[in-house]
This record gives C-alpha cells, structure tokens and sequence, in this order.
C-alpha cells in the first residue's frame, strides 16, 4: 500500500498522528519507535511487511512529530494511544513490536491489551530504573551514560543539553549524526550501518524533533519512574530480543528482562548489536508476529 497518514484524536482531546505502508490487506502490526523516534518507517522494514502480508502502522508517541504532548505520561500510557489508534482504524485484534526505546512500550501493551494484543515482540528495550540486580549504566556508550547521568543529577540541565543536542541534530549531515553516535557504535553496528540507514535514522529522528524535546523529554522521565504496570502482568504470546554488542542498550538488559520474563521466548544473540537486530532479526520477529493470528 502507498504510506498514508493521517491524524487519529484521543478520548483527552490529544491528536496522535500515523503513518501506515505494507500490504492494505495484511495483518495488522504496531511498531513502536526508538528514543528519539517518529512514525516514519525504514524502507527494509516497509519491504518485509509486504512480504509477510502485514499492515503495519507507525506513530508519534505523546510530544514527537505531529503527536500532541502529554506531560507527565507513564510506560503505560503507550497502550490507551494504541488502542485509540487500533479503533480508529478498525482492528479488534493486533500484533506489536517496539526496538530500543519502543520496546518497554511494547511491554505495557502486552501486558495492559491483553485481549486485543495477539503476540508482542521486545528488541533491544531497557529494564525498568531501578532493576534489582542490574547495574544500569554498565556497557553503555559514553553519550548514553553522560545524559542518563545528567537526567538523575541536574533534569533542568538535561534539558537544556537534549535542547541543544535537537538543534544539532535537526541541522546535521549524514556524518555528523554518525560522530554524534559514535561511542554507542559497536563493530557489530558500525557493520550495518549503510548510508541508507543513517539517512534513515537521521530522518526518523530529525521528524520526531521538528517540533521540539517534549517527546523526547518526557520517554526519559517515563523511564526512570515506575512504568505504570508489572511484567508478571503479561499473559500473550511474547518474543525478547537483545544482542551482546549492544552499547544503546546493554546486554545486561536483555538478560534482565529475560529472567523477569520466563514465559516469553528469549533470544539473547551473541552476535548482534542494537541496530542490527532491526536488519538481520526483522524478517524472524515479522514472521513470528503473524502466525498467532
């Protein structure tokens, strides 16, 4: 299907805008977008959805691109807005799946949309802030570190440097967004990562910025409260993901979530890093998505 956008409006009054591509006729999936994020979806994604027969649908959470603020929201929250989105465009019944900072969002729908969701699927997403056990910060890249860091210590400060970061970024090249993410680059990543998807993720998060550092801003609060729901709450079918040349988001994580999620089917890669699972696991975690339909 051609993508199409369009504006879908929340009990509260928010506008949630969207964005689906894939077969018309497909099953329908969420994808649920990294930190910084938008709705846009990367050209590889968009092919293998065809190929699988899924319809699948990106958004703007709450303060990114075309989607209205919602200061204060929770992890959870993410699952009232894809409920909106899901009635609004007709489906009863649906998948998702959410990478890095989509994935503890793509948990809250698992666990809050459990008779709506049919399988759900984690990629590289954090643990909760504090995990008992887990050394958060341990394996992160250096820009990582320093602005988590900064959030706990000094939030006025951290603002004020994510503010300064968005207009960077918003003017960067292609090259500078790689030196901009250059200490969270392992080999792993550095491998895959083409001109077509820096360009990519630098569009993705130039969109997701262009009209400021609230939604930004407000998934970094999101994540260092309680996320509004429990892990023990997830009852659908549920596949975790992470790769041990992560730097965005530690292996620690994954193996965290893992232990936290007994239920789920677990795939702790040893060769994978944080970008790479989005190319070289996409076309698994698609096909797994559609077959509990």
């Amino acid at each position: 299907m051609p993508r199409s956008e369009r504006d879908v409006r929340t009990k509260d009054g928010r506008t949630l805008r969207i964005l689906e591509a894939g077969d018309p006729h497909g099953r329908p999936v969420f994808f649920l977008h990294g930190t910084p994020g938008s709705r846009l979806l990367f050209e590889h994604q968009v092919a293998d959805a065809r190929h699988h027969k899924i319809r699948l649908i990106g958004h703007d959470r709450p303060g990114y691109g075309g989607s209205t603020p919602k200061p204060g929201r929770r992890v959870a929250d993410e699952a009232a807005d894809v409920a909106t989105i899901a009635d609004a465009l007709g489906f009863d019944r649906f998948a998702v799946y959410g990478h890095s900072g989509g994935g503890a969002p793509s948990l809250a729908c698992a666990a809050l949309l459990r008779d709506r969701v049919v399988a759900a699927a984690c990629m590289a997403g954090v643990a909760p802030y504090p995990a008992a056990g887990l050394d958060w910060l341990a394996g992160m890249g250096e820009l990582n570190v320093e602005d988590f860091r900064l959030m706990l210590k000094d939030p006025v400060a951290w603002e004020a440097k994510t503010a300064e970061d968005a207009a960077m970024l918003l003017q960067a090249t292609p090259a500078q967004m790689t030196a901009y993410i250059s200490t969270l680059l392992s080999d792993a990543d550095r491998a895959v990562m083409t001109d077509q998807l820096i360009e990519f993720l630098l569009r993705q998060g130039q969109e997701g910025l262009r009209p400021g550092i609230a939604g930004a801003r407000d998934d970094g609060y999101a994540q260092i409260k309680p996320w509004g729901f429990e892990l023990s709450a997830i009852r659908v079918p549920l596949q975790l993901w992470h790769g041990r040349q992560d730097k965005f988001v530690p292996f620690a994580h994954g193996e965290w979530l893992a232990a936290h999620l007994p239920q789920a089917e677990i795939h702790l890669e040893r060769k994978e890093g944080h970008a790479t699972l989005m190319i070289t696991k996409l076309p698994a975690v698609h096909e797994w998505l559609v077959s509990h339909f």
